[in-house]
């Protein structure tokens, strides 16, 4: 008898103990995020910053585990993994989430804003929200903004005009607004994978690409395509998505968590950006490359029909509209 009541006595204490236990576990969750950038990308470095603050304000509870260079694919593939459920969180373009959203293709709209301030007033502000708020009926949430600088040509000979743009092959990421922008410049459009433009240039398969500048230096292009043509025709944001059932399981205090260290990487991504720009000209200065000023008004007017295009859809008109209200 005396045996039983220890017995009791001992499960009454170690029960709740076992169930607390087990209810602290259900609560620790760790996303999985995927992205196809180089860990010395800005951009790697701003969600490793997040990682460690999600972790150390969490205390362990919620965990980032981040899969960088591709390794589960491009961000078309990474952006469907989430969509599968298969995948946590991804970095993508404006250009890429246009599939998934129309209207993230005012980005890829020529000479839309007026300088970085007025395009980090957009992207940061009511605007930028209204956009992002639309991604959830495709199984994701924005959770961060990421500056990209501006898009330039660069290629194997000098540009000054879209007239010597004439029958080259330029590498995009292939939409339609972007293949009608390299169309209308008297070029054709190459829908080649990032990870395979070094040996495109390299073989001739194609004449140029375009990218911020970062991104010509990092990647080695400056190798073999030793002119950047700084015609600075769009200005393409990055965005740190979450699908919305990963969100899902997320208590009320990870979720604040992620939120913040989410808005903390925003600022931090900035100020890297900033300094990686002025370094990776620098840098690539000393590998040879040749920055090219040029006059925008020919490709302003060379791209006007693509306004036209966008004023056919009232709601990215609407958009557009806005954007120019915001100077």
């Amino acid at each position: 008898m005396k045996t039983k009541k220890i017995l009791i006595n001992t499960l009454c204490v170690t029960l709740p103990i076992l169930f607390a236990s087990h209810s602290v576990l259900a609560n620790k969750v760790t996303l999985k995020l995927a992205h196809n950038l180089d860990q010395s990308h800005v951009v790697h470095k701003a969600l490793a910053q997040m990682a460690k603050e999600v972790q150390d304000k969490s205390n362990g509870e919620l965990k980032i585990r981040i899969y960088p260079s591709g390794q589960m694919g491009g961000p078309r593939e990474t952006i469907e993994l989430i969509q599968n459920d298969a995948l946590d969180m991804t970095k993508a373009s404006a250009s890429e989430m246009e599939s998934f959203v129309k209207e993230f293709s005012v980005f890829s709209c020529p000479y839309l804003f007026d300088n970085d301030e007025h395009f980090k007033k957009v992207l940061f502000g009511p605007i930028g929200k209204t956009l992002t708020d639309k991604t959830e009926s495709s199984g994701f949430k924005v959770v961060a903004s990421y500056v990209a600088g501006t898009r330039s040509f660069y290629a194997k000979k000098p540009i000054h005009s879209p007239n010597d743009m004439k029958g080259m092959k330029i590498r995009v990421v292939s939409t339609p607004t972007t293949n009608k922008l390299i169309e209308l410049l008297g070029a054709s459009p190459a829908p080649i994978p990032f990870g395979e433009v070094y040996t495109a240039l390299q073989q001739g398969v194609i004449d140029g690409a375009e990218n911020n500048i970062p991104s010509y230096n990092q990647t080695r292009h400056v190798e073999v395509a030793k002119f950047y043509i700084e015609d600075q025709h769009t200005s393409v944001p990055d965005y740190l998505i979450i699908s919305n059932k990963a969100w899902e399981k997320l208590n009320e205090n990870q979720r604040n968590i992620l939120t913040q260290a989410a808005k903390n990487s925003e600022i931090y991504q900035q100020k890297l950006w900033d300094e990686e720009v002025t370094n990776s000209r620098a840098e690539a200065e000393k590998a040879g490359a040749t920055f090219i000023q040029v006059d925008k008004q020919p490709f302003r007017d060379a791209l006007k029909p693509l306004y036209e295009e966008f004023a056919k859809n009232p709601q990215l008109e609407s958009i557009i509209q806005q954007i120019n209200a915001t100077k």
